[in-house]
This record gives structure tokens, sequence and C-alpha cells, in this order.
């Protein structure tokens, strides 16, 4: 939303963005919450983060000459809660770990036995015969030549000594399964269904043995399981504390991957549908009243069309607007500019769907039947912005002044380019351009007012908020807009109070054409100011008896559903989420979100002890 130049910009902006700019504030506040699942994401953004800065770190120190670094036998360590882990120090030397240990082979010569050179197995007869001693001991051996073959490479000489080692050992221990499956794991091909077996065997005798969860994950990946592979990449990255890099990026690459495959298989299925009421009105009233076509004399069916077109889009009856709009450029209107007028009107309709590329090809077919049509220049550098070409949509305001420098919104629209880009300079000059040719639009004194609080003017800002409300008392967007600048300084109980003046404002019209974001904008103020989700959750639930499909509230809804441990409609709202997304970027994230809330809550079935240990963690990555 954020990137087109018709949106209200702030707005759209401040909600899009709310999981960012809020995100630790309700994900850190209670450690039973985050124990439930709603921060695995989250963690990983942080540490992902921190283990960037360790390695720049390291790399300066290694440049430095103190190469001093750490690595760790994985054979030789037992599981993960056997004790604490061996470690060798060594002078300029990095040595292999874990499967990439095979990749070369020792510093030191390791004498590797010959398969044929092994004595037979022991039958189960021999084995009870000896005592407990000499079965451990003799486990221990086999283990030890098997971590010499696969260090050899030996990989199907490592597997059959672990299995001996399995056999004669008098207790299940867990590293011999794992250690065999690290062998399968080199086999050539891989036997990642033998991984995946092995693994849930250590897994039986040891939940928390973060390596086997790690092999099982990779087995799971590469066999294309990969909602399997993502719950065990998320386990592993928890237990191991969000420390372990390898871990966490694998997390967020098959949690990417995850997201991903399911946004293209609904994509490929989905019909086109609006999204709602709320972000249509919005999109369509960033434009002054544009009126419609003269019918001729003599009208064409297509002109007929087009007309009642018009009255549907003035009704808010959008849908058939759309439909309309298509039927009379079918029907061919008789004259190029009211075929410039439709193809302009079905094209704002598939912008709005978030088909930018038809919406382009609809708006490039109406310039050419009709150049003078300004809006059109000014919509489709709208799409330009959608497909990131931000050079296509200063040549389109340019190519509209041609035709009519005194054109206001010309200059609102390209300042809502400079805006989204960050040049608040040359976006207020064009707002204030816009504001001398037109004083009688509401969004650009809005839009000056708070370019004005972006260059850091804030007095100026608030009283080009004031003025405006003056200008535009019966108008919901000032009051919700400077509620929006009174929230960022955290004066709560103002901005309360504008949003309420915005919702009493939008209630006085009919029902299914109120504007529910002030309702979402209060209920994230008082969740920022009173740390209490009961109303928030309320006013966003009356948004959406409103609005159904407004995404904001659905967002907003699902990360208050995460603050108080209600994962299950957290990923209600997230499956909602993708329902109404408009484009494929808003889809994949309400799918990731999704999908990294499942995992986190299998996490805590599996693990309900580490609930108490998930807040601290997250506090201490966050601080």
């Amino acid at each position: 939303m954020a990137s087109s130049t018709s949106t209200n910009v702030p707005l759209a902006h401040q909600i899009s963005t709310f999981v960012a700019h809020h995100q630790r504030t309700i994900l850190l506040t209670s450690a039973a919450v985050l124990a439930a699942g709603g921060v695995g994401y989250y963690l990983y953004t942080i540490s992902a983060t921190q283990a960037k800065i360790k390695k720049i770190k390291d790399e300066a120190k290694a440049q430095s000459g103190d190469k001093e670094e750490e690595w760790e036998d994985v054979h030789e360590q037992g599981p993960a809660t056997s004790g604490a882990k061996k470690h060798k120090k060594k002078k300029n030397k990095k040595k292999p770990t874990g499967e990439t240990a095979a990749a070369e082979k020792p510093k030191e010569t390791v004498q590797v036995e010959d398969e044929d050179a092994l004595s037979p197995r022991l039958t189960e007869e021999q084995i009870k015969a000896m005592s407990t001693e000499e079965r451990s001991t003799m486990a221990g051996s086999l283990k030890q030549r098997g971590n010499a073959a696969y260090q050899g490479r030996n990989f199907t000489l490592a597997v059959e000594l672990y299995t001996r080692a399995i056999a004669v050992s008098p207790t299940p221990e867990a590293v011999f399964y794992s250690n065999r499956a690290a062998c399968y794991v080199n086999y050539s091909p891989p036997q990642h269904e033998k991984v995946i077996d092995d693994c849930n065997e250590a897994l039986k005798l040891d939940k928390n043995y973060v390596k086997a969860l790690n092999r099982r994950a990779g087995a799971h990946e590469a066999l294309g399981h990969d909602l399997d592979a993502l719950h065990d990449f998320t386990a592993a990255t928890i237990l191991d504390r969000f420390k372990n890099e390898t871990s966490a990026q694998a997390m967020e690459r098959v949690l990417k991957k995850v997201a991903n495959k399911r946004m293209l298989e609904i994509l490929s299925s989905r019909e086109p549908r609006l999204p709602s009421m709320t972000f249509i009105s919005s999109y369509l009233a960033a434009f002054r009243p544009h009126p419609k076509p003269a019918l001729p004399e003599n009208p064409s069916q297509g002109d007929k069309t087009l007309d009642l077109a018009f009255d549907a889009l003035e009704a808010a009856d959008y849908q058939h607007a759309f439909t309309l709009a298509s039927e009379a450029i079918e029907q061919v209107p008789s004259t190029a500019h009211a075929k410039a007028e439709a193809l302009n009107l079905r094209g704002t309709f598939k912008f709005i769907l978030g088909e930018a590329s038809g919406a382009r090809a609809d708006m490039l077919a109406s310039i050419e039947a009709d150049p003078t049509l300004t809006q059109t220049w000014v919509k489709i550098a709208s799409v330009h912005m959608e497909l990131n070409d931000s050079d296509a949509a200063f040549a389109a305001f340019e190519k509209a002044l041609e035709y009519n420098k005194d054109d206001p919104d010309i200059y609102y629209h390209r300042g809502q380019v400079h805006f989204i880009m960050g040049n608040y300079d040359a976006a207020s000059e064009d707002y204030e351009k816009s504001v001398a040719l037109d004083p009688n639009f509401v969004f650009t004194h809005i839009q000056l007012a708070v370019a004005k609080y972006k260059q850091g003017n804030i007095p100026q800002s608030m009283a080009k908020f004031r003025a405006a409300m003056r200008q535009f008392p019966q108008n919901s967007e000032p009051q919700n807009y400077y509620g929006e600048l009174l929230l960022d300084q955290q004066r709560f109980q103002d901005a309360v109070e504008k949003f309420d003046r915005a919702i009493e404002l939008e209630r006085q019209k009919p029902r299914q054409r109120m504007n529910v974001l002030p309702l979402v904008n209060k209920a994230l103020t008082i969740y920022q100011w009173k740390q209490d989700t009961s109303a928030p959750e309320a006013l966003c639930r009356e948004a959406l008896e409103i609005d159904p499909e407004c995404d904001a509230a659905v967002g907003t809804l699902a990360q208050f559903s995460l603050q108080t441990g209600k994962l299950d409609n957290a990923i209600e709202m997230f499956k909602k989420g993708a329902e109404i997304a408009r484009t494929a970027p808003d889809l994949e994230n309400a799918l990731t979100y999704q999908y990294a809330t499942q995992a986190q809550m299998q996490f805590v079935r599996e693990y309900p002890e580490m609930a108490s240990q998930l807040g601290q963690m997250a506090r201490s990555l966050a601080g």
C-alpha cells in the first residue's frame, strides 16, 4: 500500500508496518506469551543481526592477527543434555565440524579399518552373556572406531560400527543413532529416509538433541517435507537460544520456501477479488472529484454502459463499477475520450486488485485514446511506483504537466512519490503548489502537515493540522491523521480524543461507507498507552464487523492475539490476512507469520518446559 502514490501514505504506512514498529512492545511484554509461540520469527530477526555483527567483528579480529578459534568434535560430544561440551582450542587452525568434518581428511593420520577385516557380529546370545561393564566398554570402543571411519570418509564401515554399538550397548544411546544418521547424510546418494529414522530414535531418547533435530530437518527438506523441516529447524534454533546462525538461517530459508510455495499455489487458483471498502475508498478519495463523461446526443450502448459504471462508482458499488467499465470497453464507446475514460476506470480497478501489469496496459491504452486526460498520467505514475520504477513515474508526471500545468492533482501525487522516497522538502513544495491551485482538497493539507512533521518542523506541522481541522470540521481525516502524530509523540490521551472525534464523524456516514481505520488507530493507541488488549481487541472486531476485509484490522487483531497467547486466533487472523491480501508480497507476509506461528505452537506443545525461558531469551536478544 505504501508504494502507491494515491494511497494516503502516513495512515497506510503506519498500519502496514504495525508489526515492524510495535513488535518489541507486543512480543516482549509477557514471558508466558512469548513461550506460547509468537516470538521465534522475531527473535531470529534480532539474532541474525547480532550474528552478522559478530561475523564482522570476528573478521576484523582475524585481520588483526588474533586467530584463536574454537571447534567441537561432534562425534565425541554426547547428547545436548549430557553435560558441558568438549572444546579444543588451536592457533591458526579451523577444523570442520558436523557433517562437514567428512569433507576433508583430518590433519592427523587415522587408522581406518577395512570392512572385510571386521569380525562377525555378536549374536544376541553372545551379547546377553556379557556383563554390563563389558557391553558398555565394547559399545564405547565401537563408537570410537566408527568416528575414525567417519573421519576417514568410510561411511559404510562407520554405519556398521555404529550399528554394532547400538546392538551391544546395555542402554540406548542417542549419539549412536545421530552419528549413524550423519553417515547416511554422506552416502551417495544420501539416504534421507534412514537419516529421519535414526534421528527419530535419537530424539526419542533425548528430545533436546539439537544435532539430531538439525539432521532430521535437513533430511526432511531434501525430501520436500518443508513443513516438517520448518518445525525441526524452529525447535533447534530455539533450543540453541538463537545463537547458532546456521540453524537460524535454515529456519528462515525454509519458512520463506513454505510461504512462497503456498503463495504460488493460492495465486494460481485464486479468482481476482477487490480488497476492502476501506482500501478502495482511501485510494479513490486521494483524487479530486472527477465528473463522469457527458452522454452524446445519440449514445451508443458502450456510452450507456460507461454512464452506469460511473453511477455505480458514485454509489460505492465498486464491483459493479468494475464490471460495467469492462463491458463498456467491449461495447466500444462512441468517442475517443469516452474510451479513454472507460480504460482509465478499468485500469484503476485492476490496480486496486493488485494487477499492476494489467493496470499499466489499460492506462497506456487510455493515454493512446486521449493523452489530454491528465488523471490517467497521474494514475499510471502510481502503477510505475508499484512496479518499483520511480523514473517512469516522474516521467509520467512531466507528460501530465505538458497537457495541464495547473492540475493540482499532478502536484499532489508527485508530492506523494517524493514523500514515499523520503524527499520531504520536494514533497512539501509540490503539496504547497497543489494547495495554491486548489485549497479545498483536504488530503493536500494533511500531507503537507505530515511532510512538515517529517522535516522536523513540529510546531508548523501541528499548526497546519489545526488549520485543516477548522477548515474541514466535518471531515474525519484531519482528526485521524493528527491523532497519529500525537500517538507518535506518546500523547495518548490527546490521540484518543482525536480518534474518537474521527470515529464520531465516520458514524454519520452510511455504515457500508465508513472508514474504520480510526477504530484501528484508537486500538493501537490504547494498547501502547495501557498495555491492555481487551478494549483494543473489541475495537478491531467492531472494525471487522463494518468492513470484514479490512487488512489493517485483521493484521492488528492477529498481533493482539499473539500478545495474549491466543495463538489459534492469531493463526486464523493470519489465514484471513492471506485471503484478503491484495498483492503477492502482502500474501507472502501473511503466510510467513501464519507458518511461523504454527511452528512455534508445535514447539511449545513438544517442549512445555521451555515456556518459562522464552521470555527471558527474548528480552536478552532484544536488549
